[in-house]
């Protein structure tokens, strides 16, 4: 298996062939993902709800990430790593700086953060200092407390038009991945047809050009409130392995999401 780059996600949405991506915590799993065809994981700061047991992604620090991307690299050294820069490690030209080296160094390929147009100079920057960067719009979690809760963005026209002019404006920046999450359809499919860089997309329908889950999500362990754009693709395949071939051949084929796990 060769390295999956950056250049090979952009050939793939020219191609129109959908990619699954996953999040990815520890060797063993990384391992397995790459194994059964994930080409791309995401060292999440999720873990603070599914792997820590806390009720947001807000207590999660750049060490923690770092710590993790360590061992998902261990297990999967030809993926191409995405790691999250985690609440408030970005705040300040300085800060975001010391932040990202940290995660690049523990061996991630490119950094994530959340925000729109407000974040441009900051993604400049990483850019111009050989970082690359995944933007993150829709819900952002770590915003939870600005949107009052876990909520579908971009419903009404004036809120979809700005989100269309952040991720213009995050490309523009030199972003070269962006991430959608809890977007209705339509506006997805405008964002991922308006953009040259690959959308993945989480919560938007499967119009863009890769999916992402949270590895526990896709085998149906999620604690508590489970999302509409979560399937539980382990009691359906018998095995975990067979699990995640099936949401690598449900996402290529389009088959995943459907109707049931998108917003309109």
């Amino acid at each position: 298996m060769k390295a999956t780059t950056l250049s090979q996600l952009r050939q793939w949405k020219q191609e129109k062939h959908k990619f699954a991506t996953i999040t990815a915590y520890d060797a063993s799993f990384a391992q397995l993902f790459a194994e059964q065809g994930i080409p791309v994981m995401l060292i999440g700061d999720s873990l603070g709800m599914v792997v820590q047991g806390h009720d947001s992604t807000l207590p999660v620090t750049v060490e923690e990430i770092a710590y993790h991307t360590r061992c998902v690299r261990r297990g999967a050294p030809k993926a191409l790593l995405l790691s999250d820069l985690p609440f408030m490690s970005y705040a300040t030209p300085e800060q975001t700086f010391a932040s990202a080296a940290v995660l690049m160094r523990a061996g991630a390929n490119m950094v994530k953060l959340e925000g729109g147009s407000w974040l441009c100079d900051t993604v400049k920057m990483l850019t111009e200092r050989a970082v690359p960067v995944c933007g993150h719009l829709g819900l952002t979690p770590q915003s939870v407390n600005v949107f009052g809760g876990y909520k579908v963005q971009g419903r009404d026209e004036v809120a979809a038009n700005q989100l269309v002019k952040d991720a213009l404006a995050l490309e523009e920046a030199g972003a070269q991945l962006l991430v959608l999450e809890c977007v209705p359809v339509d506006l997805a499919k405008r964002v991922t047809e308006e953009l040259s860089i690959p959308v993945i997309g989480i919560g938007a329908g499967n119009v863009t050009d890769g999916q992402i889950l949270v590895m526990h999500d896709a085998f149906g362990i999620t604690g508590g409130h489970t999302p509409k754009f979560a399937k539980d693709f382990l009691t359906e395949a018998g095995d975990i392995r067979g699990a995640v071939r099936l949401y690598v051949e449900q996402v290529a084929q389009g088959v995943y999401p459907g109707e049931e796990h998108s917003f309109k």
